[in-house]
């Protein structure tokens, strides 16, 4: 390639892609997306897309989209030099002058994608011979067989470190380009120049176009030190800008909404195997910066899995604090720890995919993992430590440079340290009454049922069990209609999170995935996105709720016509009304209370009067 990535990149940020299709198409805005008639077939309604922040174009109808060097391509027929060219004058970048030493350098640079191609074929070979069946043997018992170690390219770099060395020279290969390509370790100390992997199974690791350009080795021997060795820092590959299986996951992360970042490369194929194809790894290393970015490039929130372990919580720990100066608007990380002991290879084999997919579904937020860490296994027993706890929340905040996501944090854990320590206590009941839920006095008034015996026959009759059993059931299926009802008008008019915020963060939501979708519109409404419904709905999809938005009845798709206000405001009083009947049910496990005491404090006179009441008003 010509150009480097990062200059290519740096024209992407600056050339403003709306502007550049919008003069040869009308385009118009639906939040941060604009929509317009497709130019390359033809069609009378709008589905042809274009946004900025992904500096793409996509067509829904014909399938063709790119980015702004496509575009030029495509409807002004350049080549890629040429679009370049055009684009980074037009965005005032410079480009770099293209001397002859720079042509023999790129020629010098895919010489040695070639030859370590080789070496992989090389590999491969090796652990289908004699001489890899300790590997071979190693893979069986993580049960692994031929078609994943083929699907990864796995192979075995023999003993005797000459193996590779000496097929590279069959192929004219320099000794020179061996040790440029990090295959070979230079003459030292009179030892002659020698392979740089040796009796160990080896991973190739991949650039985002699919080139193998190093490799991961893991010693098969119990005293192999380290046990984890990559190859060495070179013109192809640097270990902290690269991940591993990310060309093949990319697409499926898109597909899927989000991207699995796990700890190593067994764990990736373990993962793969189990059918999360949008798996990845660091590469020896802690995550770092760039490797974040591949990661938010990919998807808005990826999931960091780690081991339950100590030195799985320090490595969640390290990987927030990171992530904190670069949050941005919609950009986020969730947190999946696996029992302690277990990790993905071990815990598919026991639970199978399902079990794991739980553990993924469950992923903490950055903010509660945050808060977890400072707070879980602590004694703040005292006033001077519950300071330093708020001291040291705020110095997380601190490390936050968007104004705006700093300020929620602070009032995020400004309402956790309140809830925590700050809160008013239930105060002790009165003789002969039901403490209130939350000791805040809320919910309707309990009666003053007089203390007496109650016969145990009586206590377990069936009309007892029938009217506890009865109101909890229809309670249940009352709560999961109200719930869908309310989910289901967001759908529709995800602007009501922004009109009716406080009253949406109040309501109690128990199915997970609605509450889950409830926190998603809040999130944005707080983080000031748009909120109309196209851009809302592909949020969803990107965030891998796909499945959620289907119970629904709901879609991402092209913008159709708009409703009428008389419409909209329909669904807002239908809302609003879904809202208080499902606040009115909250004090449901109140009444439930008072059944219970039925059985233990009310006299049998009042027993029996009670029960045929609740029994005359269908309860």
């Amino acid at each position: 390639m010509r150009y480097g990535e990062g200059l290519l990149e740096e024209i992407r940020r600056r050339t403003d892609l709306v502007q550049l299709v919008g003069r040869r198409v009308k385009l118009v805005r639906k939040g941060r997306v604009m929509w317009g008639c497709c130019p390359f077939h033809g069609e009378k309604s709008p589905s042809f897309k274009v946004e900025n922040e992904r500096r793409t174009y996509k067509c829904f109808g014909c399938g063709k989209g790119g980015d702004c060097f496509r575009w030029l391509i495509e409807t002004e027929g350049l080549s890629f030099p040429e679009a370049v060219q055009k684009l980074a004058g037009e965005a005032g970048v410079e480009l770099p002058a293209w001397s002859p030493e720079d042509e023999a350098r790129e020629q010098k640079k895919k010489s040695l994608y070639d030859i370590v191609d080789l070496a992989c074929g090389f590999y491969e070979t090796q652990l289908r011979e004699d001489a890899g069946r300790a590997a071979r043997d190693y893979l069986k018992t993580r049960g692994l067989d031929g078609a994943t170690a083929k699907q990864f390219r796995l192979g075995y770099a023999p003993a005797g470190g000459q193996g590779l060395i000496e097929f590279l020279k069959t192929k004219n290969v320099t000794q020179d380009d061996m040790i440029a390509a990090g295959l070979a370790r230079p003459s030292e100390d009179n030892r002659p120049m020698r392979d740089f992997f040796f009796d160990r199974l080896m991973f190739p690791i991949a650039d985002g176009r699919g080139r193998i350009i190093a490799f991961g080795g893991r010693g098969l021997q119990p005293d192999a030190k380290p046990k984890y060795i990559n190859s060495g820092e070179s013109s192809l590959f640097s270990k902290g800008a690269n991940l591993y299986n990310f060309h093949t996951a990319r697409a499926a992360a898109i597909k899927s909404g989000t991207i699995i970042l796990a700890e190593g490369y067994m764990d990736v194929i373990a993962l793969v195997r189990a059918g999360f194809t949008h798996a990845v790894a660091p590469l020896g290393t802690a995550l770092t910066g760039d490797q974040l970015d591949l990661l938010w490039r990919t998807a808005p929130e990826p999931i960091l899995a780690f081991d339950g372990d100590a030195a799985g919580l320090k490595a969640a720990h390290r990987a927030a604090h990171l992530a904190l100066p670069q949050l941005k608007a919609g950009y986020s990380l969730r947190f999946a720890f696996l029992p302690a002991g277990e990790d993905p290879d071990t815990l598919i084999a026991k639970t199978g995919a399902a079990g794991m997919g739980r553990i993924l579904e469950a992923a903490l937020p950055l903010s509660e993992m945050l808060w977890r860490a400072e707070t879980e296994g602590h004694d703040f027993s005292t006033p001077e430590r519950r300071a330093g706890l708020e001291r040291t929340l705020a110095a997380i905040v601190g490390e936050i440079t968007d104004g705006k996501i700093a300020d929620y944090y602070r009032r995020d854990f400004d309402q956790k340290v309140f809830d925590a320590f700050k809160a008013r206590k239930p105060r002790a009941p009165e003789s002969g009454t039901a403490p209130r839920r939350g000791g805040r006095g809320f919910g309707p008034p309990k009666p003053a049922y007089a203390t007496g015996a109650v016969s145990s026959a009586l206590k377990g009759s069936l009309l007892a069990r029938a009217a506890r059993q009865g109101q909890a059931q229809a309670r249940d299926g009352a709560l999961k209609l109200k719930e869908m009802e309310l989910a289901t008008l967001l759908a529709a008019r995800p602007d009501l999170a922004l009109a009716h915020g406080e009253l949406l963060a109040g309501l109690p939501f128990q199915d997970p995935s609605l509450d889950r979708l409830r926190r998603e519109l809040l999130n944005l409404a707080a983080s000031g996105s748009s909120l109309e419904k196209p851009h809302v709905l592909t949020h969803f999809v990107r965030l891998g709720m796909t499945e959620l938005l289907t119970r629904l009845g709901v879609s991402e798709e092209a913008p159709k016509s708009e409703p009428g206000p008389e419409a909209g405001e329909e669904t807002e009083a239908r809302f609003l009304r879904a809202a208080s009947d499902l606040r009115k049910m909250e004090w449901e496990p109140e009444r439930a209370h008072d059944l219970q005491r039925l059985g233990g404090e009310a006299s049998e006179e009042e027993w029996l009067q009670a029960t045929r009441s609740l029994r005359a008003s269908g309860e």
